[in-house]
């Protein structure tokens, strides 16, 4: 029974991490440039920032993997969801023009953005690496 609740309780915060980098990530890009933030980080810290989801969301629901297979298999997620740009259909390409669309799939493929999410994956895998071993949450 602890076993479970140990699982819960690890989902539960994963989830919220993902939450609090959308939200962070919806901020950057409704409002970065608002206060003045230059559109390179804007861009490319939103595209971190979504990598870095991306990770968290498979953590959560892959609690029992390694670190390493969650963030290759996010690696792969994300890189599929850039190169799904390629892919055009009157539904896909009016949902790319809403606000929800552009934030989740994008509208343009770009091999920079690859590498954002790449790095958000990465950083966000060490942040977890690094919570685990200094036990401030545990994993069971």
């Amino acid at each position: 029974m602890d076993e479970i609740k140990a699982s819960t309780s690890l989902r539960i915060r994963r989830l919220g991490i993902a939450l609090a980098i959308i939200a962070c990530g919806v901020v950057l890009r409704l409002g970065g440039y608002d206060i003045g933030l230059p559109y390179l980080l804007i861009k490319y810290g939103g595209s971190t920032l979504w990598g870095a989801m991306v990770f968290f969301l498979l953590a959560t629901l892959l609690p029992r993997q390694p670190l390493v297979r969650v963030a290759l298999i996010a690696i792969v997620v994300a890189a599929l969801t850039e190169f799904s740009r390629f892919y055009h259909t009157p539904w896909l390409d009016a949902f790319r023009l809403t606000l929800a669309g552009a934030l989740l799939l994008g509208r343009i493929f770009s091999w920079w953005n690859i590498a954002a999410y790449t790095l958000g994956i990465v950083l966000a895998a060490l942040v977890e690496a690094l919570l685990l071993v200094r036990s401030i949450w545990s994993p069971d």
